[in-house]
C-alpha cells in the first residue's frame, strides 16, 4: 500500500494536527457521544449489579463495617519488624552452626584416634551400590540392604534417618586405602548426625566432604548415576567445600598457546583451566592470560585487571577458553611479568580479595628466562604463590616446572590425561588451606544461594534454593602439623524457603515482602528472583541464577543507596517510588515503598523488609472467642493458605500429614498440646472466619435460586482476607467451571503464597473504593497463554478506624467470557432513555466496538481472535492517538533476568552442502574425537585407577554438549506497559489517516477498570505502525558493555584471611607423577602431527 512508504515525520504531523484540532460536526453525528455514554453506563450498571449480587461484596463490606467499633488498626514499625525477623533468623542459623561444630569436633577426634592402615578391609554403605544385586540375586560388594523410606522433611525423597551413606565420584576408586581409612574414620559421625537431627528437627542435609573425594551424607540416600553411567558430583568442587577450605584469592591463570601445545595437549590444558575456574567463587577474583610469542588477555576488555569470579564471569571465561588456538613460540617471561603486575596493582589499590594471591602456569614445560621475573616481583617475600601444571606425558621439562612451584610456595603437578585434571587441580586448594589448618582456625562459611544439584536426580520432586553453612576439618596430629593437612569440610544445608518463613507474610501487607542479599550484593532470596527458565518443555536453571545483583531486582534504586547500605551491614530505612510488574509483565502497579533493612549477625547476609505506604503499613487487629471462631472455621467452603505457617507441622513426623487448617483446629481444641502455632495469625484467621461466615449462607441461597439458564454466567464466588483465609462457592457443577485451575495451588497467581497475595487481591487493593477490577484469564498454564475463557472481577474491602485505613479482604467472582460479551451486546441495543429506533449499533459494519481494561487488553470485540490481545497490536492508529492525548501513558519496565536468543555467529549451516571438503573435514573430526576417546579409555583400563576411563568419557561427553550452543542466554530487556490515566474518563477525536479521517469515542465504564472504545471502520489507517507490548533486548555497544563488565561494584569482604603461616612446609610442593605411557597414548602426538590442526579441536 502506498501509505506504508510515508515518512514517520508525516505520520507524527498528522497525529499532532488530529490531537489539537476540534472534531468536525459530521464526526459527532457519525458516533453520537450520548449514545456511547449510554452504552457504557448501561453495561457498567448491568455488570455492577451482577458482580455485586454474586460476589456478595456489599454484604461483606457491611459485615466488616458492623465490627469496626471493636477493631484496632496498628501502625507497623518497619525497623522494629525487620530487627525482630533478623533476630529470629539469627537464632535459627546459630542452631545450624552448632550442629556443624559438633561434626567438626567429632571428625577431628576420630582422626586423632585413628591409625592409618594400608591393608584395611572395610565394608561401608556405598550410595550408588546399596540395595543392588548381582545376577544371582546376592547383594553386590559395598551394596548391602539399606532401608529407605519416603520422608516429607527431605522433599519426599527415599532416605534412612538412622545412618549416613557414602558417595564417590566415578574417577575415585572406592577401595583405595586412603578412601577406606577415611570412610572408616568418619563412621564416628553417624551418631552425631542423628543427635543433631534429634536436637534440631529443622535440620536438613548434614554431610562430610573428604579431601580424598568421598562424600558422607545424612540421612543416607541412594545415588543415581547420570544417563552415561557417570557420577560427576565431586564434593571437593562444590562452593561450600572450596570456600570453607580456603580463604579468598586473586588468581591469574597463565596458559601456553604456542605451537607445541597443539592437539590433545591443548584439549587437556583447556579442561584444566575450566576445572580451576570451577574451584572459584564470588569472593575470589580472576583473569586469564594466554601467551605464545606475545601475550593476550583472552577477554581484551579485562586487560590489566582482575574480575570477580562469579558465575557470569566464570561461564564467560569458559566460552573464551574453548576458542583458544595454538600458534607461534612460547615466551613465558612476558606473561609472568604481566600477571605479577596485575596482582601487585590490585594489592596496592586495596582491590580484589586482599588475601591469597596466586599464578597458575599451564604449559608443556618449554619455559625459559623466568627466574629474573621472580627475583624482581616475588622474592624474597614470595607473597604470590605460583602453581605449575605440566601438560602431557612428556617429562623433559618437569624439573623446570617443579622448580618454579617449589621456589614460590606453590605446587607442581603433571596433567597427562583429561581424567587427571580434577585430582591435580585440587592440590592447590590443599596448599592454600595450610595456613588456616596449622593455625586451627575454624572459620564459619556461608555460601551464596544454589540449587540442590546433589539431589537433582530423577527422584527429586522439586528444585530448592539453599545456602550451606560449612567448616573445615583439620588433622590435629602433631607429626603432620607443618604439612597442614585438611581432612575435609563438614556442612549442613539451610533451605532459604524455611528461613523466609521467619518473616511471616501476613505482617507485610498486601504488597509487602522480605528479601535477603549477600555481602557481594547478590540476591539470596527475593520474590522477584526467577532462577529457572523454560526451554521447550523443560525448566532449566539460568546460568547466572545465583549472581543476580540486588540492583537488578530493585532496579528503581538507581543510586544504589539501598544496595550500599545493606552490603555494609547497616540498619536503616529508605523510601522509593517503584513500578511493580504484575501478570507476567503485562501490567504494573505504581507504589510508594518504604524499605527497612538490617544485617543478620554472624553471617554475611542482610535482611530487607518492604512495606507499601498507606494501607500497607497498617495492620488490622480483631478479636473473637475461640468457640465462635472454631465453629465458623470448620465451614466446608473455607481454606487457609497452605504456604503460610499458622502452625509448625514439618518437624514432628506426626504433624507432617496435617494441613494448616487441621493443625489450627487441633491447636484450638487442645487436642494436640505439642503443636507450636503463631497465635496472632491464628487469632486473625478466627476473626475473619466469624466476619465472613454469613457469606457461605448468602452464596448457597443464590445458587439454589438460579433458575434461568441464562443466569448461568457466573461460575464461582470467592473472597480472601489478609490472614490468608480463602472462601469460595460454586454456582455451577465443578465440571462446568470455565477455568478449573483458578484458586488451586496449580495457579500460584490466584492463591496466597509465601511470597505474594493473589493477583486479584493485589489489583483490587489499588482500585477506587467500590470499584471492581476485571481481568481476562486464559485456559492454559502461565507459561503458554491460550484461548481466553474466563473473566475475574474483584473489589477490596477497606476498614477505617481513627482515620487509619487497612485492607481487610477482597471479594469477587469468576464469570464466563461469553456471559460478559452477551451482557455487553445487550447493553449496546439501548439507544435512548425511551424506546426508539437505534441509529447506530456495534453490530453495524461501519463501527468497531472494543471493551478494554486499564492496561489496554481487549476483553470484548466482534472479532473473537482479537480478544486477549493488546489494543496496539490490533489498531495501531487508535492506540497511538490515545497515547498522544494522554489517555494512556507508556511506562518502560526493565528485566535484568531475561533470557534471549543467541545471535548466530557461525557460518551458514548450508556450507557443508556446497563444500564436499567441509563435509569430509566434519566427518574426519568426529572420527578423530571418537578415536581419542577410545584410546584414552583403553589406556586408563590397565592403570590401578580403573575408573578414569569413565571420567574421560564424561569429560568428552560434557565437552560435546558444551559445543552445542544453547538457544537462550542471559540478557537485559526493556518492555512497555500501558496504563490508563484515570482522570480522563471520556474523550473523542479524529485521526488523520492521509486521504481519510477516522473518528473514535472513548468512555469509561462505571465502577470498573474497563473502557468502551467505538471507532468507525470506513477509513484505512494502516499507515500507523502497530504498537506491540513485547520485550526487546537492551543492546550495549562495545565500549559500554566493556565498562559494565569491568565495573567493580561495592562488596563487603569476608572477615578472615589466612594467606601464609611461618610454620608451613613450603617444600611440600609436589613431585613427579606416574609417567608411564601406554603405546596407544604415545601414538597420540603422532596423530596430532599427521592430521591438520583443525581436526583436533
Amino acid at each position: 500500500m502506498r501509505w506504508a512508504s510515508l515518512p514517520k515525520t508525516a505520520v507524527m504531523l498528522w497525529l499532532l494536527l488530529s490531537s489539537t484540532s476540534p472534531s468536525p460536526a459530521w464526526g459527532q453525528a457519525e458516533i453520537p457521544l450520548e449514545m456511547v455514554k449510554l452504552w457504557a453506563d448501561t453495561f457498567g450498571g448491568d455488570l455492577y449489579k451482577t458482580v455485586t449480587k454474586y460476589s456478595g461484596s456489599l454484604l461483606l463490606q457491611k459485615k466488616y463495617k458492623d465490627v469496626e467499633p471493636s477493631l484496632k488498626i496498628k501502625e507497623v514499625d518497619g525497623l522494629e519488624l525487620v530487627r525482630k525477623f533478623s533476630e529470629a533468623m539469627e537464632t535459627m542459623l546459630r542452631r545450624k552452626v552448632e550442629a556443624v561444630k559438633n561434626l567438626v569436633e567429632a571428625a577431628e577426634e576420630a582422626d586423632l584416634n585413628h591409625e592409618f592402615n594400608e591393608s584395611l578391609v572395610f565394608d561401608y554403605y556405598n550410595s550408588v551400590l546399596i540395595n543392588e544385586r548381582d545376577e544371582n540375586g546376592n547383594y553386590v560388594e559395598l551394596g548391602a540392604e539399606f532401608v529407605l523410606e519416603s520422608n516429607a522433611h527431605f522433599s519426599n525423597l527415599l532416605v534412612n534417618t538412622s545412618i549416613s551413606s557414602v558417595q564417590l565420584p566415578t574417577n575415585v576408586y572406592n577401595k583405595d586405602p586412603d578412601i577406606l581409612n577415611g570412610v572408616y574414620m568418619s563412621e564416628a559421625l553417624n551418631p552425631v548426625f542423628v543427635e543433631n537431627f534429634q536436637r534440631d528437627p529443622t535440620l536438613t542435609w548434614q554431610y562430610f566432604g573428604s579431601s580424598t573425594g568421598f562424600f558422607r551424607i545424612y540421612p543416607g540416600i541412594k545415588w543415581t548415576p547420570d544417563e552415561n553411567g557417570v557420577i560427576a558430583f565431586d564434593c571437593r568442587n562444590r562452593g561450600w567445600y572450596i570456600q570453607a577450605a580456603t580463604s579468598p584469592k586473586d588468581i591469574v591463570i597463565v596458559v601456553d598457546t604456542s605451537g607445541s601445545m597443539k592437539g590433545l595437549r591443548m584439549t587437556i590444558a583447556k579442561h584444566t583451566i575450566t576445572t580451576i575456574l570451577d574451584t572459584l567463587g564470588e569472593n575470589d577474583f580472576v583473569n586469564i592470560i594466554a601467551y605464545s610469542d606475545h601475550i593476550h588477555y583472552i577477554e581484551p576488555c579485562f586487560r590489566g585487571i582482575l574480575v570477580q569470579a562469579d558465575r557470569d564471569n566464570r561461564e564467560h571465561f569458559k566460552q573464551l577458553v574453548d576458542e583458544l588456538m595454538v600458534k607461534g613460540v612460547g615466551v613465558v617471561n612476558q606473561a609472568l611479568t604481566e600477571a605479577f603486575q596485575i596482582l601487585n596493582q590490585f594489592q596496592e589499590a586495596r582491590q580484589g580479595s586482599l588475601c591469597n594471591q596466586a599464578i597458575m602456569l599451564i604449559s608443556d614445560g618449554a619455559v625459559e628466562d623466568y627466574e629474573p621475573v621472580f627475583e624482581k616481583y616475588n622474592w624474597p617475600d614470595r607473597k604470590v604463590r605460583v602453581f605449575t601444571y605440566l601438560i602431557g606425558r612428556e617429562v623433559t621439562f618437569a624439573d623446570r616446572m617443579r622448580w618454579i612451584a617449589c621456589n614460590n610456595k606453590g605446587y607442581y603437578t603433571q596433567v597427562s590425561t583429561l581424567a587427571d585434571a580434577q585430582e591435580n587441580v585440587m592440590e592447590y586448594l590443599h596448599v592454600l588451606s595450610r595456613p588456616m589448618v596449622i593455625n586451627h582456625d575454624h572459620d564459619i562459611t556461608w555460601t551464596e544461594a544454589y540449587m540442590d544439584s546433589k539431589l537433582l536426580t530423577s527422584q527429586a520432586q522439586n528444585v530448592m534454593l539453599l545456602t550451606t553453612v560449612a567448616m573445615p576439618v583439620f588433622s590435629k596430629k602433631n607429626e603432620t602439623r607443618s604439612h597442614g593437612i585438611l581432612l575435609g569440610v563438614v556442612g549442613s544445608d539451610v533451605a532459604l524457603r524455611e528461613l523466609m518463613k521467619l518473616a511471616p507474610r501476613y505482617k507485610l501487607g498486601v504488597h509487602g515482602y522480605a528479601f535477603l542479599n549477600t555481602n557481594n550484593g547478590y540476591i539470596l532470596s527475593h520474590p522477584d528472583l526467577r532462577p529457572l527458565y523454560r526451554e521447550g518443555k523443560k525448566l532449566k536453571p539460568k546460568p547466572n541464577y545465583n549472581s543476580v545483583d540486588l540492583s537488578e531486582v530493585e532496579w528503581e534504586d538507581r543510586a544504589e543507596i539501598l544496595r550500599a547500605a545493606m552490603i555494609n551491614g547497616e540498619t536503616g530505612s529508605l523510601s522509593l517510588d517503584v513500578k511493580v510488574p504484575l501478570d507476567k509483565g503485562r501490567r504494573a502497579l505504581f507504589l510508594a515503598n518504604d524499605y527497612f533493612f538490617t544485617d543478620i549477625s554472624d553471617t554475611p547476609f542482610s535482611l530487607g523488609v518492604v512495606l507499601s505506604r498507606g494501607h500497607g503499613e497498617h495492620i488490622l487487629l480483631g478479636n473473637t472467642s475461640v468457640e465462635e471462631g472454631l465453629h465458623d472455621l470448620l465451614h466446608p467452603d473455607l481454606t487457609l493458605a497452605s504456604d503460610w505457617i499458622y502452625c509448625t507441622t514439618d518437624i514432628d513426623p506426626d504433624h507432617r500429614k496435617l494441613s494448616q487448617l487441621e493443625a489450627v483446629v487441633r491447636f484450638l481444641t487442645g487436642e494436640d498440646p505439642d503443636l507450636e502455632c503463631d497465635e496472632e495469625l491464628v487469632q486473625e484467621a478466627l476473626f475473619d472466619a466469624v466476619v465472613t461466615a454469613p457469606m457461605e449462607a448468602y452464596w448457597t441461597a443464590l445458587a439454589l435460586n438460579i433458575s434461568d439458564e441464562l443466569e448461568h454466567g457466573v461460575d464461582v464466588a470467592f473472597l480472601g482476607t489478609r490472614a490468608g483465609l480463602l472462601r469460595s462457592s460454586l454456582f455451577v457443577g465443578s465440571e462446568k467451571v470455565s477455568d478449573k485451575k483458578f484458586l488451586t495451588p496449580e495457579d500460584e497467581t490466584s492463591v496466597f503464597t509465601m511470597d505474594r497475595f493473589p493477583l486479584w487481591y493485589r489489583q483490587a487493593a489499588e482500585q477506587p473504593p467500590g470499584s471492581f477490577v476485571f481481568n481476562l484469564r486464559s485456559a492454559e498454564g502461565p507459561e503458554s497463554p491460550g484461548e481466553p475463557v474466563a473473566v475475574t472481577a474483584s473489589t477490596a474491602v477497606a476498614v477505617t478506624v481513627d482515620e487509619k485505613t487497612a485492607i481487610a479482604a477482597a471479594v469477587g467472582v469468576q464469570m464466563r467470557l461469553e456471559f460478559l460479551q452477551r451482557t455487553f451486546w445487550a447493553a449496546t441495543q439501548q439507544c435512548s432513555p425511551v424506546d426508539g429506533p437505534c441509529p447506530k449499533s456495534c453490530q453495524d459494519n461501519d463501527l468497531d466496538c472494543f471493551v478494554i481494561d486499564n492496561n489496554g487488553f481487549i476483553l470484548i470485540s466482534e472479532m473473537s481472535q482479537e480478544v486477549g490481545r493488546f489494543l496496539g497490536e490490533v489498531d495501531g492508529a487508535l492506540m497511538t492517538q490515545l497515547l498522544s492525548m494522554g489517555v494512556f501513558s507508556q511506562v518502560t519496565m526493565y528485566d535484568y533476568q531475561a533470557m534471549c536468543k543467541l545471535q548466530n555467529h557461525h557460518p551458514s549451516a548450508a556450507r557443508p552442502l556446497v563444500s564436499p571438503v567441509s563435509a569430509l573435514l566434519t566427518a574426519t573430526r568426529w572420527l578423530v574425537n571418537e578415536l581419542l576417546l577410545f584410546l584414552l579409555e583403553w589406556s586408563a583400563w590397565g592403570s590401578w585407577h580403573v575408573d578414569r576411563g569413565a571420567e574421560a568419557k564424561a569429560v568428552f561427553h560434557h565437552s560435546h554438549k558444551h559445543k552445542k550452543q544453547d538457544t537462550l542466554q542471559p540478557c537485559d530487556t526493556e518492555y512497555p506497559v500501558f496504563v490508563h490515566q484515570m482522570a480522563i474518563r471520556e474523550t473523542n477525536g479524529v485521526i488523520e489517516c492521509g486521504a481519510c479521517q477516522k473518528i473514535f469515542v472513548m468512555q469509561q465504564i462505571p465502577n470498573s477498570n474497563l473502557l468502551l472504545l467505538v471507532t468507525d471502520t470506513t477509513c484505512d489507517c494502516s499507515i500507523f505502525p502497530l504498537i506491540l507490548q513485547e520485550a526487546t533486548e537492551v543492546k550495549y555497544n562495545a565500549s559500554v558493555k566493556c565498562d559494565r563488565m569491568r565495573s567493580q561494584k561495592l562488596r563487603r569482604r569476608p572477615g578472615s584471611c589466612h594467606a601464609f603461616h611461618p610454620e608451613e612446609n613450603a617444600q611440600d610442593c609436589g613431585g613427579t607423577s606416574d609417567t608411564s605411557a601406554s603405546f596407544t597414548l604415545l601414538l597420540l602426538p603422532l596423530c596430532a602431527w599427521v592430521l591438520p590442526p583443525q581436526l583436533l579441536w
